[in-house]
């Protein structure tokens, strides 16, 4: 993982709250600084970069930056902790985050940029829009609401989203990626099937449903409790956390091999607003190893009539 160069000044974090009140031309300021300090990391990475012994994983928080706040202050009480997030941070804001998918979306580059090597920000698929789009799609209009007409901007955001890769694994055994994995037949080594440039690749690891679930979007078949463990075992690991399944939101699956993740208000009514603590100095046998954990819930407005889906169709 390339880290900001130490000559490069860090950038102040600003909270969600003091971003929205930036006018457009700070904004930018902001986004010249970033440019120059958010870590480009390969495609996937290996956790032991980090040098933590523990990884605070989040899963989608949707432009839930209030959810993502109190996750940020759980990380930084650890000084050998790594913070992970697992995708999803666009797109589909609660009711009480007005333009939260670009707020959301500054904070958490800001934090990755100052906290590297320790901050990884896996992609999903509402990050991956450049190679297979989402519906509904609402960033680049939050853009444009919180500072007026500028489709470069959006595209400026959208890149440093995407200096993130879209999988990593851990020494102690775990693989995350924000939906699934490569299916077979893999190369050797196998990571060389974490191509962000090959569409078919991206749509499994990003978009791939989990058989266990209710939920189907199509664009890439679902794995089963066998493709799980015949990719672990080719990849000499023992769990999967993932994110983009609601419907599976804290229950461990496939005999304890695969947990999803949810940490958005959006979607709190199926499993919670939940973070998870990976061991990075012990190795795990399964996601029981994982500690879970509630984040604390923010006042929540009136919802919006589209907090009514019962899962993200796209």
């Amino acid at each position: 993982m390339a880290a900001a160069s130490a000559a490069t000044p860090r950038p102040i974090v600003l909270d969600p709250t003091q971003l929205q009140r930036l006018p457009a031309a700070e904004v930018d300021r902001l986004l010249d600084q970033l440019e120059s300090t958010v870590p480009t990391t390969r495609a996937w990475v290996d956790l032991v970069d980090t040098g933590a012994r523990e990884a605070i994983l989040f899963g989608d928080t949707h432009g839930d930056w209030r959810s993502t706040m109190s996750v940020v202050r759980t990380f930084l009480t650890g000084s050998s902790t790594a913070l992970v997030g697992l995708g999803d941070y666009v797109d589909r804001t609660p009711a009480d985050c007005p333009n939260g998918s670009v707020l959301n979306a500054l904070y958490l580059l800001q934090v990755a940029a100052t906290y590297a090597p320790r901050v990884v920000l896996i992609r999903g698929n509402h990050e991956t829009t450049n190679s297979l789009p989402v519906a509904p799609r609402t960033f680049e209009d939050e853009v444009e609401a919180a500072w007026g007409p500028s489709p470069l901007r959006a595209e400026r955001i959208s890149r440093l989203l995407n200096r993130g890769p879209i999988a990593a694994t851990s020494r102690s055994g775990a693989y995350l990626a924000h939906a699934g994995f490569p299916r077979p037949p893999w190369p050797e080594p196998w990571t060389r099937a974490i191509d962000p440039t090959d569409r078919a690749r991206l749509a499994e690891i990003a978009w791939a449903d989990c058989a266990a679930s209710r939920n189907r979007r199509g664009v890439a078949p679902p794995f089963h409790e066998s493709d799980t463990l015949d990719f672990l075992a080719k990849a000499g690991l023992t769990v999967l956390v993932r994110g983009h399944d609601p419907d599976l939101t804290r229950r461990p699956i496939y005999d304890g091999r695969c947990l999803t993740l949810h940490t958005t208000r959006y979607y709190q009514r199926y499993g919670g607003v939940i973070l998870a603590r990976l061991p990075l100095d012990r190795a795990v046998s399964s996601v029981v190893d994982l500690a879970l954990e509630d984040v604390p819930a923010a006042p929540v407005g009136k919802p919006s009539a589209r907090n009514n889906a019962p899962w993200d169709r796209a």
